[in-house]
């Protein structure tokens, strides 16, 4: 199959910009320095290519990331970074599981569920989960004598990860990780587990990285100058053409759009997205019924859209992945 036979719009990744991705990121943390986070991508046929890149530990960020990378085989050691009341599903399986916790309820209904291993999750600066760094001690302390293991702790400085000024950036993940360090310290445990794309080579105070969006890639992440490529966009067909402006059949449906508009290979300025449509500045080198490339400016739930994955190698379709890790 050739791209032009896909029909649109269809998500597609660069197979060989993908494979540089993943090789970059093994060079610069290798093994267990990074705990890839498969919300990024949803797909275990991805996982499975970070898995044989020498990175066997998994973040996710749903029960149904966990359940489908258990029956994929790639249970050695999952983390569900994010608090959930119903883990009686997790302690079910095949595989090593350990859930984030910050509260007595949270603690209370991983132990009452069957889970094994937690870790506290500590606020580093987001108002989103996470206990105060001076409440993890007695958190783990509750959560150990209800006979769970507390692996360490992990915070989230989702605040500066995509922060376009590296300069920036380094001067406030101190007083982040400062506060997770200090929490590690009451809590114990081998682990702090930390980080994004965006700050992958400049945390240097945990254990490791929860880096995802690496892979793949998105325009937002583009913009932080890191050493790696934008290997997936969406596919789309010009289907309407006027004096000032194109229309295309990629629109609201197949994008997240909380990081603004998608960028459209080539350079086209486009103009806004509506359900079914993306319109763009109209182009003496397009015409109705031409492709466009489009890529997304935030990648995690711009794949969630999509149920397949097309790998394709300059024209070629090469495989065809399911996103099989969509839902919750």
């Amino acid at each position: 199959m050739r791209v032009r036979d896909l029909q649109t719009p269809s998500l597609i990744v660069d197979a060989g910009l993908l494979d540089r991705n993943i090789q970059t990121m093994s060079r610069a943390l290798p093994g267990p320095k990074l705990r890839p986070h498969v919300k990024a991508h949803k797909c275990t046929s991805l996982a499975g290519l970070q898995s044989k890149a020498g990175h066997r530990a998994f973040t996710c960020a749903t029960v149904r990331e966990v359940e489908g990378m258990a029956a994929a085989g790639l249970g050695e050691d999952l983390l569900l970074a994010n608090e959930v009341l119903d883990t009686a599903r997790l302690a079910k399986l095949d595989a090593r599981v350990t859930v984030a916790v910050d509260s007595e309820e949270t603690i209370k209904a991983a132990a009452d569920g069957g889970v094994a291993e937690v870790l506290i999750d500590i606020n580093v600066g987001v108002p989103r989960c996470g206990c105060a760094p001076e409440d993890a001690g007695r958190l783990a302390d509750l959560a150990r004598s209800r006979g769970l293991a507390v692996r360490g702790v992990m915070g989230y400085e989702g605040h500066i990860v995509g922060l376009e000024d590296r300069t920036q950036r380094n001067a406030l993940i101190g007083d982040s990780m400062e506060a997770l360090i200090k929490a590690h310290e009451e809590v114990g445990g081998d682990v702090v587990s930390a980080g994004g794309t965006g700050t992958y080579d400049i945390n240097t105070w945990a254990t490791e990285i929860q880096a995802g969006s690496y892979a793949l890639m998105d325009t937002a992440y583009a913009k932080l100058d890191l050493p790696f490529e934008k290997a997936i966009t969406v596919l789309g067909t010009v289907i309407s053409k006027s004096s000032d402006y194109m229309v295309a059949n990629c629109g609201l449906k197949c994008f997240g759009m909380d990081h603004g508009n998608p960028e459209i290979e080539g350079g086209h300025q486009v103009w806004f997205l509506s359900d079914e449509h993306i319109t763009f500045s109209s182009s003496a080198d397009l015409d109705i019924g031409d492709l466009i490339r489009v890529y997304p400016a935030h990648i995690d739930p711009t794949v969630a859209y999509h149920q397949q994955i097309h790998v394709v190698r300059e024209e070629e379709v090469l495989d065809v992945w399911e996103v099989d890790l969509r839902g919750w």
